[in-house]
C-alpha cells in the first residue's frame, strides 16, 4: 500500500470503539478509542491496553484504508502488534486489531 497522506484527512480525529469481538471490557481503564493524528501518528485504547500507532494511509479494494503498527502496554506488560481500519457504511470505521503473539479482534468505531 503506497503512502498517501491525502487519505489521512478521512481518518483524522478520535473514533469511539463501539464494538469488538469481546466487548465486555471495552471501557475498563478509559473510554475505548482509536485516534489518528497528523501524517502517521495515533493511539488506541481499550480494556487494559493502550498503544501508540505508526500509520500508513492508502486504499484497499477501492476504499480509504489506514494500516498501522503499534506499541504500548497491556495490563502493564509491554505489548505490540498491528491492525487496519477502513471507512465503512454509515460513516463508521471497521477493521481488525492484532496483538503480537496474542489475541486479535475485529472492531467498529464511530466518530466521537
Amino acid at each position: 500500500m503506497a503512502k498517501a497522506p491525502g487519505f489521512a484527512k478521512a481518518f483524522a480525529g478520535r473514533w469511539r470503539i463501539v464494538e469488538m469481538d469481546d466487548s465486555d471490557f471495552l471501557d475498563l481503564v478509559e473510554e475505548a478509542h482509536l485516534t489518528f493524528k497528523g501524517k502517521s501518528d495515533g493511539e488506541i485504547a481499550f480494556g487494559a491496553l493502550k498503544g501508540f500507532l505508526d500509520v500508513r494511509y492508502g486504499a484497499r479494494d477501492g476504499s480509504a484504508c489506514a494500516e498501522f503498527s503499534w506499541e504500548g502496554h497491556d495490563e502493564n506488560d509491554p505489548a505490540c502488534g498491528r491492525g487496519w481500519a477502513m471507512i465503512g457504511t454509515a460513516g463508521r470505521l471497521v477493521g481488525h486489531f492484532y496483538i503480537h503473539n496474542g489475541d486479535d479482534s475485529g472492531f467498529v468505531c464511530e466518530r466521537g
